[in-house]
């Protein structure tokens, strides 16, 4: 017997594997694990370089990046991606920090993360729908460029031993998963490079290089500021940029996750989320975050995760790792994390986009808007700025393209009793499509009627009405007399209540 399904409904959004699933099978419980480590192992040197570029201490950083990865797991839509303090964000209120103090800094993130939740529970991650295929192709090109060009400090002026080291962990990483995928290959390679050094005694720099590793668990903060209308006026400019930077970088990625695992994310659900990882973030001292592209397809790429179960355990092993193991840690070399980063851009970067029959093929629009984001993200670093810029664009050669297709057609009937001009109007009619509208007709040599026959077209806003007005107008200045007929039933509705009030023509 069929059974169908009702589109849209919740069995969609159920993730496969499930986290029970996975706590009853070995082989994928024991992936999600490993995956978590390898992920914990990359956030180290990303969460202190993020605290440095927000002017606060590393410990901000990291404790950000063990509250945020915990609580997403409860709490986002998106299963196995990694949520953490990023760069993004750091860019955004690292000003804070600087001119108003640590107190003033954590109530920043704390107030972002309820603008965040306020935006949640308004929908906005619905808007996700409108970003076009090509800013969505840029957006991942930009990123895989970013984690890239993020590794180069690690690869300039440094000693020699380190290319070889870097080039080996790469090779490792192409070599293994070949030969068998029961352990991530990015953790072998960690692990036989950082073997390498310490028993070779080579001197090349190590996590411990790239800043100070706590020595405590994360405590209650609440910060110290003055519950005023003027604190609220200095922080809330920054907090709703960080708001907005971090929900868009969030549901970005969590729309590539969906593409690269073919399965649906809960969008409304995970804006909750990140809001609500932000508040608790600030509430432990940490200096908030979003949703880390890099460290998500470390996850789900290289590792193969896809439950909440390697979100948590990442979470879980940063702690353990830069509290309890420290000084392990600290001697990983950085060059067996670059060398992670540098295949995980490689695999980000959608090559396809950039063959030369690939862009022979697509529409020069497409190809301009993909471009223009991906320049924009690499020259602000500003993932979001990006985007947004990315789909003005891709809006802007979209309403060029429909402009074109309203036409108007001349029919003259002078044998009628009234000789009339009939102009036949298809195509949609809107801001763009409508404002040559006016040029189409022949006021002063139609005869004395005019029919304009509407039944092959659509009105969507008030510019089109506008041009109706003045076509009408014109025509009356000549002595003759216009009827509009065949309009639709939502475009008749809003001709009659916009007609003749918006002063077209007069």
């Amino acid at each position: 017997m069929a059974i169908l399904q009702r589109a849209g409904a919740p069995d969609r959004y159920r993730p496969e594997p499930s986290v029970l699933t996975a706590l009853r099978t070995p082989r994928i419980l024991t992936r999600e694990v490993l995956a978590g480590l390898v992920v914990a192992l990359a956030l180290i040197p990303e969460a202190i370089s993020f605290s440095i570029i927000a002017g606060v201490d590393p410990r901000l950083g990291l404790f950000s990046s063990f509250v945020m990865a915990v609580s997403i797991a409860f709490l986002g839509g998106r299963p196995a991606m990694i949520t953490a303090a990023t760069g993004a964000v750091a860019l955004v209120i690292a000003p804070v920090a600087r001119e108003y103090g640590m107190d003033y800094f954590i109530a920043t993130v704390i107030l972002a993360g309820l603008f965040q939740l306020v935006l949640g529970l308004l929908g906005v991650a619905k808007l996700m729908r409108f970003i076009p295929r090509s800013v969505m192709v840029g957006f991942v090109n930009a990123l895989a460029i970013l984690i890239f060009s993020a590794q180069l400090p690690h690869l300039i002026g440094v000693p020699w031993l380190v290319y070889p080291l870097v080039a080996a962990g790469i090779l490792i990483m192409v070599v293994m998963p070949r030969l068998t995928k029961v352990v991530p290959a990015p953790l072998v390679a960690i692990v036989l490079i950082t073997a390498t050094v310490i028993l070779t005694a080579i001197d090349v720099p190590t996590v411990g290089d790239e800043g100070e590793l706590p020595e405590s668990l994360p405590e209650l903060f609440i910060p110290n500021v003055p519950l005023t209308w003027e604190t609220f006026s200095i922080i809330a400019p920054f907090a709703l940029a960080m708001a907005l930077v971090g929900l868009l970088e969030s549901l970005m990625t969590a729309k590539l996750v969906d593409d690269i695992t073919d399965s649906h994310s809960r969008k409304t659900r995970e804006a909750l989320g990140q809001g609500a990882a932000n508040v608790l973030s600030g509430l432990f001292g940490g200096m908030g975050g979003c949703a880390m592209i890099g460290q998500t397809m470390i996850n789900v790429k290289a590792s193969g995760a896809r439950t909440r179960i390697s979100t948590f355990l990442a979470g879980m092993f940063l702690l353990i790792l830069v509290v309890i193991l420290g000084d392990v840690v600290a001697t990983i070399p950085m060059a067996a994390l670059v060398a992670v980063m540098i295949m995980v851009s490689v695999a980000t970067f959608d090559w396809h986009s950039i063959r030369w029959s690939t862009l022979k093929r697509m529409p020069k629009s497409e190809t301009t808007v993909m471009l223009a984001t991906v320049a924009v993200v690499v020259a602000t670093h500003n993932l979001a700025i990006g985007v947004l810029v990315g789909v003005i664009v891709a809006m802007i050669a979209f309403a060029r393209r429909v402009a074109h297709f309203a036409t108007v057609e001349r029919r003259l009937q002078l044998d009628e009793p009234v000789p009339t001009a009939y102009y036949t109007v298809n195509g949609e009619l809107f801001f763009a499509s409508s404002n040559d509208l006016t040029t189409q007709f022949e006021y002063v040599d139609d005869p004395g009627r005019v029919v304009i026959d509407m039944s092959g077209s659509h009105i969507w806003d008030a510019s089109t009405v506008a041009a109706l007005d003045a076509i009408t107008t014109k025509y009356e200045r000549h002595g003759t007399p216009v009827e509009i007929a065949g309009l639709n039933a939502s475009s008749t509705k809003l001709h009659e209540r916009l007609a003749g009030r918006l002063g077209a023509g007069h």
